[in-house]
Formats: structure tokens, sequence, C-alpha cells
């Protein structure tokens, strides 16, 4: 008997990857699948790793709107060719433009799963506009997945659909953790050590670490301001920050990018293929962002045994328990940012009891296989309750 087909789709590739991952091959073991994104040339490679069917189609990440009537039309024949029994998007843009298409072509399971949401930092009409995106891509889905608790209540408070329609899979996130790859015992510790000495990092240093996009909205300006507040009493502290700056759609402040470049305990690395060995090298993670949906970082940090400094947010304050994995502060507070950063300096008892809880706590709760599990169940139950 023939699988049902399933097709997946993000608006770029690099979310394919690192977002849904190993998630697709072993959903391709159950289905005959079919992943949909942009960049024919980066798909074809993310298919050819993952082992997996692909398509492209040219989405794009702003508001265009006749390439999107474009990507629609693409997108709609696509799916009317293929009548697939099962439609699972994720990011903004995919999400509308698979959700009306599928829609139109009267796909019976039309899945989106919430991951974040920019309307929650954006103001007037542009807020109007996302608000409007939003409640469109709900209204032609049939199951709309939030990867939170906290996101699921946020969607219902602004009445972007009805709670009918909401789940949270397992105990949130899109994908969980491989707590397996992340883990800091299976790093050679020889390379460790090399690392540590090209990034002038002692043993004795006190190394915090940011992992992300280098822009406003992840709290940037906050952490290189209460960093650099540290520093004017503890020269033995590090901050590393992975990612990259994204200049076009939410740049750093001009004083914040002066002082990662004349600050030398800011070390800048750039984007990096494998974060584990600067996780691996570091001993709290902060990440003070605006907004998240279910943050990976946050789990992978505290899989590698990070204590966690984390923003009054969704997704990171269900995956953070005050004073047993992390610490929780306001949003857009550098004040506290830079208190909770001295206090794990300054109090090493709490710190190490944070590091101690870190891995179990995401052990117990988003080991990957778990949510892999749980969505399956998910599928099939739609199939069935469809048959």
């Amino acid at each position: 008997m023939s699988k049902p087909k399933l097709i997946r789709v993000t608006t770029v590739p690099i979310s394919l990857e690192k977002l849904l991952g190993k998630q697709l091959s072993f959903m391709d073991q159950h289905f005959d699948l079919t992943a949909v994104s942009a960049d024919a040339t980066a798909l074809v490679d993310v298919g050819k790793k993952l082992g997996v069917k692909t398509y492209p189609v040219e989405m794009t990440r702003r508001i265009t709107p006749i390439q999107d009537l474009k990507v629609l039309w693409k997108m709609y024949r696509f799916l009317k060719s293929e009548r697939p029994d099962i439609i699972h998007s994720h990011t903004p843009k995919a999400g509308l433009v698979s959700m009306l298409a599928a829609k139109l072509v009267g796909v019976p399971n039309r899945l989106h799963t919430v991951a974040g949401l920019p309307l929650m930092e954006a103001q007037g009409l542009k807020r109007k506009i996302l608000m409007l995106v939003e409640q469109l891509t709900y209204a032609a889905a049939t199951h709309v997945y939030p990867n939170s608790k906290g996101l699921s209540d946020f969607i219902l408070e602004n009445k972007l659909t009805t709670s009918s329609k909401l789940k949270v899979i397992a105990n949130g996130s899109s994908n969980g953790i491989d707590t397996t790859y992340f883990d800091k015992d299976n790093l050679d510790q020889n390379d460790l050590f090399v690392l540590k000495k090209s990034l002038k990092i002692e043993d004795d240093d006190e190394v915090f670490i940011f992992v992300g996009r280098l822009v406003g909205d992840k709290g940037l300006n906050e952490l290189i301001e209460a960093f650099d507040e540290i520093g004017k009493n503890n020269t033995k502290s590090k901050l590393i920050l992975v990612g990259t700056f994204e200049d076009q759609l939410d740049p750093l402040q001009t004083s914040t990018l002066e002082k990662i470049k004349s600050n030398s305990n800011i070390i800048n690395v750039g984007w990096q293929t494998d974060v584990r060995p600067y996780l691996a090298i570091a001993d709290i993670l902060t990440f003070p962002s605006y907004r998240e949906g279910f943050p990976n970082v946050v789990m992978q940090a505290g899989a590698m045994g990070l204590a966690s400094i984390v923003s009054n947010i969704n997704g990171c304050n269900e995956i953070i328990i005050e004073n047993k994995n992390g610490l929780i502060i306001p949003v857009k507070n550098k004040k506290a940012l830079e208190e909770a950063m001295q206090k794990l300096l300054n109090d090493q008892v709490l710190f190490n009891s944070l590091k101690t809880n870190a891995r179990p706590m995401i052990v117990d709760r988003y080991q990957q296989q778990v949510v892999w599990d749980a969505l399956l169940t998910e599928y099939k139950s739609l199939l069935g309750a469809r048959s």
C-alpha cells in the first residue's frame, strides 16, 4: 500500500535543515514526503543531506505582493498535481502561501506551526499587516500548532484564531533537541583546548555566550551594554557572540557596534555551522531576546550544561525555571540583565547548582524523539479521523 503524501514547507532551506533537520528523515519513513522551500540550489543540497525529495518555490521573507501572488500560483499548481494528504508549514511567509494554496486545492489536513511572531515587536501599520497575515494563515489552516504554551496564550488573547484549532505538541518546541549530539562529553577535549587558546580565553576566565542573529530584537543592544558595564570591574569576563549581523532587517545601534569592535573581551566569531564547541568552552548563556517561539539555543545550551540567563518571554520561560537551571529577567531591561550576569559571577553556589541541573532538565523534557513521536501520533490521528 502506498504511503500517505506529506508536504513540509519553510520559506528558506536553512529552516528545513536547522529547524527540522532529521525530523524530515524520520517522517519520510512513514510518509511519501516532499520538502518545499526557496533557493533551488541550496534546497537540493538539504534534500540530499536529509535523504528527502524536494521542490523549489521562490518565496521571500519580505512583503512582496506581486512576487507573492506568483508564488501562490506556483504552490497551487504543485499541490493540485500532488494532492497531498497533509501539508505542514513553518515560518510566516511559507505558512501564508502554502495554507492559502492548500485551501484552494482542498488539501484535507492543513497544518501550520507557529514559532515566534514578528508582530509582537511591530507597531502601527506594520503590526496591522502582520496581524492580518497571521489571521489569514490560521483561517486557511485546519490546525495551528504554537510551539509553546505562552505563544498559544498570545494567539488567543489577540483573537488570531479559535482555541479549537490550537494545540501544543508534546512539551513544546518544533523539533526538540538531540541530546546525544548536544553533549559536552562527546567533544574532543584537545580540540576545545585549542579553540580556547585561539580565542585567547584563559582557564580562569568567566565566559558568557550569545548564539543567534546579531540584531536588535534579540536583545543584543542591552547585552553589549550590560557586559561593557561588568567589564569595567571584571577583566576576567569574556563574551562570545556566535551569529551574523542583519543590517537590512534589524540593525544594531551604532554604539553597540562600536563596543563590539573596541572591547577586546567581546569575541565575535560569526556564523558557525557547529555551535557545540563554543557552547562547550562557555559557562553562561545570555539570551535576552524580545520575542521567541521556542528557542533551540536555550535547549542546546542547557543540554551542554550551561546555566542560562533569559528574558521573560514565551518559550524561554518554559525551558528555564527560575533558580533551577537559570535566571529569568524582564524584557528590554539592561540593568536587570547586568545584575543577573553579576549575580552568577559572584554566587558560585547558585552558579554550580544551575549548571548541575541544566542538562538533566533538558533531557527529561525535550529529547528530540519525544517530539517526533508526538507529531507522528498527531499525523496518524488526523489521517484516521479523515478515514
